[in-house]
């Protein structure tokens, strides 16, 4: 039986959306604009954020002064839902570590590291975190994940133009095919690592218990390959594919009119 958490909320909808390049300009602060529309469009139904990223990325874009991300969405799922909140209450987490074990995570992070070592980039200029440990998932960003938004904008071009990202996923996958990982290209300059089954599909999971009428998830990455793909075409969701945020905020003031 669903609980009593959204009985405020005339509508049994939930209304899901990725971060960057939906909610926000990559790794950008939401603009106070979509803000409103959130607040607004939360009156009606229950919404809940999506993203790779940490809790703490996702905090830095998405706080507003005087509130927390995890007052402004009534479900919070960092790291695709290994780390997640729901009504302001932490759910149960997993571990990427646990999955894969140290030893076997050592040999995948030297084969990465000695890999990005050999790349011949012209943008590789920037010493930074090249692999970012997360909870749930590592993080392999070729040009370091320090770039400034000018380095990320000329990689992403370079990437368009040379398939960076793509030819290193292809080698992981063939490399460490045992390891039951999966690889998705997600921003301008990074990929992510998990274990299969734990892409943005993941969230559904703290989600069953309220057995919603309908699930949409919004997202920019929704090409196969991309970090929304998965949730995007799941026979659980409605998805919609947008643009970037000015397209989030035409769709929700449409969504709204129909409500």
């Amino acid at each position: 039986m669903a609980s009593a958490a959204f009985s405020d909320r005339p509508l049994k909808k939930l209304i899901l959306f990725d971060v960057d390049e939906t909610l926000t300009p990559a790794r950008q602060v939401v603009s106070l604009e979509m803000v409103e529309l959130l607040r607004a469009l939360r009156k009606k139904v229950v919404i809940g954020v999506v993203g790779g990223s940490d809790l703490v990325k996702i905090s830095e874009q998405l706080a507003v002064p005087g509130s927390t991300v995890i007052q402004e969405f009534d479900y919070v799922f960092a790291e695709n839902g290994l780390t997640a909140y729901k009504l302001q209450k932490v759910l149960p987490s997993q571990s990427f570590i646990k999955f894969v074990g140290e030893e076997r995570y050592k040999v995948l992070a030297n084969f990465i590291l000695h890999y990005i070592a050999d790349l011949d980039i012209p943008i590789k200029r920037q010493v930074g975190t090249f692999i970012e440990f997360r909870n749930g998932m590592v993080n392999v960003s070729p040009i370091g994940r320090n770039a400034t938004i000018q380095e990320r904008h000329e990689f992403e071009q370079y990437d368009k133009e040379h398939g960076v990202r793509a030819a290193f996923v292809t080698i992981l996958r063939e490399k460490f095919a045992d390891y039951g990982l999966t690889y998705s290209i997600g921003g301008k300059i990074s990929f992510d690592i998990f274990p299969n089954g734990w892409d943005k599909t993941y969230c559904l999971r703290h989600v069953e218990d309220e057995q919603f009428e309908e699930i949409h998830f919004f997202g920019d990455k929704t090409y196969k390959g991309g970090n929304d793909y998965e949730l995007y075409s799941d026979p659980r969701t409605i998805g919609h594919s947008v643009s970037n945020p000015a397209h989030t905020m035409q769709l929700l003031k449409e969504f709204l009119q129909d409500l």
